[in-house]
């Protein structure tokens, strides 16, 4: 291999990222080495684990495939790496791989999944959250027909819209607070509007993935009788409160959760993890997915950037870090 070494980014304490120097083995016949070309922040669940809200009880199920070390702190976390076998049967092949922020990494062969010669690799960084998309559908079970409003307009949200408005019939509307987020939804072919302006009791189905529990308070509100309500938003050590005491009953709505950590029971006689993320990389086709990529900075200022990120996200959507 050209290099022997690697560096990769940990979380050293709670709010406070750095760089370390990792040693790098030669590979095993059953595994391949791979340089980074790029990983992407998803913001949301990164954010907790950066800032040390994973709740003790979840320690174990939050586990990334190679993550290194324990929560809260010091570990090596991420799922959403982009890079370039190196040497073996596969040299020069991109692979998307479920590994933490590194420079160099060696993995089971099995792991670095192939990206169709369609799909740009910079734009393969979404996979794992789209991944996830697909199994909130899953999970959701939309009809022919629906009406469909997805309340948070993040990475998740943004994919889960797009996935959504492909089936026939569907009136698919995505809602953010945040304004800027009209004109990716527009890009995405969309309808979209602020919370405030939703229509009360006018949906069939509601996907949440807003992170916040004002977000959860709205799609009750936006639920028509017999309703379903998708939960995807993870709040970490965030309690939230719900006003179960008016129209929840009256309507007879669900709310039903969703995480990616196991396929969704609909699709599981049928489905692996490994199908489910060939499948998302194979829809990264469209090059309107693009507009979910709102920052790019480079490797060795990740923990300036992580930290900003946690603190304050602005306007980010994807955002996605580049390896020189």
């Amino acid at each position: 291999m050209p290099s022997r070494a690697a560096r990769a980014f940990w979380v050293a304490a709670p709010g406070r990222g750095e760089l370390r120097d990792e040693p790098l083995r030669e590979p095993r016949a059953d595994e391949v080495a791979v340089r980074a070309r790029y990983s992407g922040i998803s913001r949301g669940t990164e954010a907790l684990v950066f800032s040390g809200r994973v709740p003790a009880s979840e320690h174990q199920r939050m586990r990334a495939p190679f993550q290194d070390g324990e929560f809260p702190a010091p570990l090596k976390y991420g799922y959403a790496n982009v890079g370039t076998i190196e040497g073996g049967a596969r040299d020069g092949e991109s692979v998307f791989v479920l590994f933490p922020h590194q420079t160099r990494y060696v993995v089971p062969a099995a792991a670095a999944h192939r990206i169709p010669a369609a799909v740009p690799p910079a734009r393969a960084v979404l996979a794992a959250n789209l991944e996830t998309a697909i199994n909130g559908l899953w999970d959701a079970q939309p009809a022919v027909g629906n009406r469909i409003v997805v309340i948070g307009a993040g990475t998740v949200g943004c994919l889960v819209a797009w996935l959504a408005r492909r089936i026939p019939g569907t009136r698919v509307l995505l809602s953010d607070v945040n304004a800027s987020r009209e004109s990716v939804a527009a890009q995405l072919g969309v309808a979209f509007a602020a919370p405030d302006r939703l229509t009360p009791d006018s949906a069939d189905l509601i996907v949440h993935t807003s992170g916040s529990p004002d977000g959860l308070t709205r799609a009750l509100q936006v639920a028509d009788f017999e309703a379903t309500i998708v939960e995807m938003s993870w709040y970490g050590t965030t309690v939230v409160p719900l006003p179960l005491g008016e129209g929840f009953h009256a309507k007879r709505l669900t709310i039903r959760s969703s995480q990616v950590g196991v396929v969704a029971a609909a699709a599981r006689p049928r489905w692996d993890s490994r199908r489910r993320l060939e499948l998302a990389l194979s829809l990264l086709t469209d090059s309107a997915l693009d507009a979910l990529i709102t920052g790019e900075s480079p490797f060795d200022s990740l923990p300036d950037t992580m930290a900003r990120l946690a603190a304050s996200p602005g306007n980010t959507i994807c955002h996605r870090i580049r390896y020189d």
